[in-house]
C-alpha cells in the first residue's frame, strides 16, 4: 500500500527546503561561530551558556505540547487554535516571569551571578514563543518548510548584524543574549506574516482538557529531554568551573552539528508525514525505517569526521587556546549521531499518541544519567561527562525505544537492515581517518587529508544506496512513500 501521490510531493518538498534552510543555517553559524570563538573570551562564553541552560529549561515547557497536537490534529484546525493560542502566550508570561523573579538565584547557584542580567534579558524569548506558537505549527502541519527558510534566514541576517557588532563593542555575554531576542523576534514577525488567517485568543474547557491531556505529558517530556541536554552543563559549571564549561559548550555545539544539519530537516516533516499516515501500520513502519535510514546515510559521515578528526579540527579552525575541547568532542560526537535516531524515533511515538511511553523513556534516561554525569566530572573532566552521555544513550535509551517499537512491528533486526550500510561506511572511515592521523602530523594537512580520503572511502560503500539521498534533489511523484533501493 503507498502513500497518497501529492502527500509525498509536499513530504518531499518539505524536507528539500527544510534541508536547504538547515544547511544555510549551520553553515553560516559556523562562520558565525569562528568569528564568535575569536572575539569573545571563553568565560564569557560559560556565562552566556549558564543563561543558555535556563532558557532552555523554561522553553522546553513553554506551550505545554499543545502545539504538537494542532500540527496532528484531525480536527479543524479553527476548533483548536484559539484555545492554543491562549495556552501558549498564558505559559509563556508566567514562565519568563519566573524566569526574571529566579534568576538572581539560579545564577548563584551555579556560582556564576554575573550571569543574572542575561538570564532575565533572555526570558524575553519565551513570551515571543508563545505568541508565535501557533503560526509556527501551522507551517509546520502544511509542510511550508519554504517559508520556515524565509524566516529562519531573515533572523540569522539580523541576529548576527547585532551579535557581532555587540561583540566587537566588547559586550560579551550580552551580545549573545541580544542577538538571541532579536533572532526569535524576527523570526516571530515573518511566520506570523506568511500565516493567511489569524486566530484570536479563546478558551473552550472541552478542548482545553483534550490538549492538556496530550500535550501535558510531551511537555513533561520536552522538559526532560532538556533536562538530559542540559544537566551536563550544569554539572560541568557547578563541579569544574566556568572556563570548563565554555570548553564544553563549544565542544556540544560541534557535535550537534549534524544533528541540526540533517535531523532537523526531516523533523521538520516527520510528525506531520507519520501521522497522515498512521492509520495504515505497514505503511507507517516502512516509512519510519526509509526515514531512518536517509538520516543513517548522511548523518555517519559527518559524525566520523567530527569525532575522529577533532583535534585537528578544533585547533586549527578555533585556535590553539580551544583545544581542550576536542576532549570532550569527539564522545559527545556518539551521542549526537545517536540522538538524530532518537528525535525521529520521538515523533514517530507523538504521532501515534504515545506521549506516556515517551514521559516514562526519559524519566529513565535522567534518573540514570544524572550520577553518571557526577561521577565522570569528577574523575576525567569534561571528558568524563561526555563519556556518561554517550554510555547512558548507548545502553538504556536506545533498548528502551525498541521495546516501545515493537507494538507497531519495528524490531531491532528491521532497523539494523535498514542502517546497516552506512554504518558499514563509517567503520572504514574511521580506519582510514585514524591511519592519516597516524601517518600526518601537521594539523591542517591531518584535517585536509583525512578528510576527503576518508569521505571517498564512505562513498564507494553506500554507493548502492545513493538514490536515497538523491531522491530528494528532484520530484518523484510517481514513486511510494515506501518504496526504496532495497527492502527496509
Amino acid at each position: 500500500m503507498t502513500a497518497p501521490a501529492g502527500l509525498e510531493r509536499r513530504v518531499t518538498s518539505a524536507i528539500r527546503w527544510s534541508a536547504v534552510n538547515s544547511l544555510v543555517q549551520r553553515l553560516s553559524q559556523v562562520g558565525v561561530g569562528i568569528l564568535l570563538a575569536r572575539l569573545i573570551a571563553p568565560e564569557q562564553f560559560g556565562v552566556f551558556a549558564v543563561a543558555l541552560v535556563v532558557l532552555n529549561i523554561v522553553m522546553s515547557v513553554s506551550e505545554m505540547g499543545v502545539s504538537v497536537a494542532l500540527v496532528r490534529t484531525e480536527k479543524p484546525v479553527s476548533e483548536l487554535a484559539p484555545t492554543v493560542t491562549t495556552l501558549s502566550i498564558a505559559s509563556g508570561c508566567v514562565l519568563a516571569a519566573l524566569c526574571i523573579l529566579g534568576a538572581p538565584w539560579f545564577a548563584s547557584a551555579m556560582d556564576t551571578p554575573q550571569a543574572t542580567g542575561v538570564i532575565q534579558l533572555m526570558s524575553l524569548s519565551l513570551v515571543i514563543a508563545g505568541a508565535s506558537a501557533v503560526p509556527g505549527a501551522l507551517l509546520q502541519r502544511e509542510f511550508r518548510q519554504d517559508h520556515k527558510f524565509v524566516a529562519d534566514t531573515s533572523a540569522f541576517v539580523v541576529g548576527t548584524a547585532i551579535v557581532v557588532v555587540l561583540a566587537l563593542m566588547g559586550f560579551g555575554a550580552w551580545s549573545l543574549a541580544w542577538s538571541r531576542i532579536a533572532t526569535n523576534l524576527v523570526a516571530a514577525v515573518v511566520m506570523f506574516a506568511y500565516t493567511p488567517k489569524r486566530y484570536r485568543p479563546g478558551f473552550d474547557v472541552v478542548q482545553a482538557r483534550g490538549l492538556l491531556s496530550f500535550g501535558l505529558p510531551l511537555a513533561g517530556s520536552s522538559l526532560l529531554v532538556f533536562g538530559v541536554m542540559n544537566v551536563d552543563y550544569i554539572i560541568v559549571g557547578s563541579v569544574l568551573g566556568t572556563v570548563p564549561l565554555g570548553f564544553y559548550l563549544l565542544a556540544f555545539n560541534l557535535a550537534n552539528w549534524p544533528v541540526g544539519a540533517f535531523s532537523q530537516p526531516v523533523r521538520s516533516v516527520s510528525l506531520a508525514a507519520f501521522s497522515q499516515v498512521r492509520d495504515d501500520p505497514e505503511l507507517f513502519a516502512r516509512t519510519f525505517a526509509r526515514a531512518l535510514r536517509l538520516l543513517a546515510l548522511v548523518t555517519v559521515p559527518a559524525c566520523v569526521l567530527l569525532a575522529a578528526l577533532a583535534d585537528p579540527l578544533v585547533r586549527t579552525v578555533y585556535g590553539e587556546r580551544w583545544a581542550p575541547a576536542a576532549q570532550a568532542l569527539a564522545l559527545l560526537v556518539l551521542l549526537g549521531a545517536l540522538r538524530v535516531a532518537l528525535e525521529l524515533g520521538y515523533d514517530y511515538l507523538a504521532s501515534a499518541g504515545r506521549s506516556g511511553a515517551i514521559l516514562v523513556i526519559h524519566l529513565v534516561w535522567l534518573g540514570v544519567l544524572v550520577p553518571l554525569l557526577a561521577v565522570g566530572a569528577h574523575f576525567g573532566g569534561i571528558q568524563g561527562v561526555a563519556a556518561a552521555q554517550s554510555v547512558v544513550v548507548l545502553l538504556v535509551v536506545v533498548p528502551a525505544y525498541l521495546v516501545t517499537f515493537r507494538p507497531y512491528g519495528l524490531r531491532a533486526r528491521v532497523l539494523g537492515a535498514a542502517v546497516a550500510r552506512p554504518v558499514l561506511g563509517g567503520v572504514v572511515m574511521v580506519a582510514v581517518a585514524l591511519g592519516v592521523q597516524w601517518v600526518i602530523q601537521d594539523a591542517l594537512w591531518r584535517l585536509l587529508v583525512g578528510g576527503a580520503l576518508a569521505s571517498l572511502a564512505y562513498a564507494a560503500v553506500v554507493f548502492p544506496l545513493r538514490h536515497e539521498v538523491l531522491g530528494l534533489l528532484r520530484r518523484q511523484s510517481a514513486k511510494p512513500i515506501n518504496q526504496t533501493e532495497g527492502s527496509a
